[in-house]
């Protein structure tokens, strides 16, 4: 690393990240702070229907003020295998079964200030898990859409979907598809 690290200060531990501050020097002896949002990681996966629908969630993301589509996501458990966790998140957020995942990709969320680390698969073959969802008491306005595919490329060409991680899922898996 081209920054040695000097000192590092836990500022904040939460439910979803922890806020560090670390104070670093240039390899020049300037030294200076670099603020990072610790997250676990996450996986999220593309829901995709035998007849050419993907499943969306709609929900409320608080930061944002407003309700937006997206794939069904979760923050990883220590230790957790990503494809686990899309697996996990698929039935509690959509109460569907994917028969299959296969990795697309993994990417870095916002590597300016934060080092989340987020796992996306497309889901296949899906079946309505026979216990329904399990959502979380801040899932419970989540609301689920089938849509066709081509029609959520399109709403991410429109800018109707604005989510990174939605957005990526789809345009990798249109390569995939076509």
């Amino acid at each position: 690393m081209e920054l040695k690290r000097l000192s590092r200060e836990t500022l904040y531990r939460g439910k979803i990240i922890d806020l560090l501050v670390d104070r670093v020097e240039y390899p020049s002896g300037n030294q200076t702070v670099r603020e990072v949002a610790h997250h676990p990681g996450g996986a999220t996966v593309l829901p995709l229907l035998n007849d050419g629908r993907v499943l969306l969630v709609d929900q409320l993301r608080y930061p944002l003020e407003k309700h937006i589509l997206e794939l069904p996501a979760g923050k990883l458990f220590p230790g957790e295998d990503p494809a686990a966790c899309a697996a996990r998140e698929l039935e509690e957020e959509t109460g569907w079964i994917a028969g299959s995942l296969e990795k697309l990709c993994s990417f870095y969320t916002s590597p300016g200030f934060c080092d989340e680390e987020l796992h996306i698969f497309l889901g296949r073959d899906l079946r309505l898990s026979p216990d329904g969802h399990k959502r979380e008491e801040g899932e419970f306005t989540m609301s689920i859409h089938m849509i066709p595919f081509q029609e959520a490329l399109a709403m991410v060409k429109s800018g109707a979907i604005k989510d990174a991680k939605t957005i990526i899922g789809l345009l990798l898996a249109s390569d995939v598809l076509s």
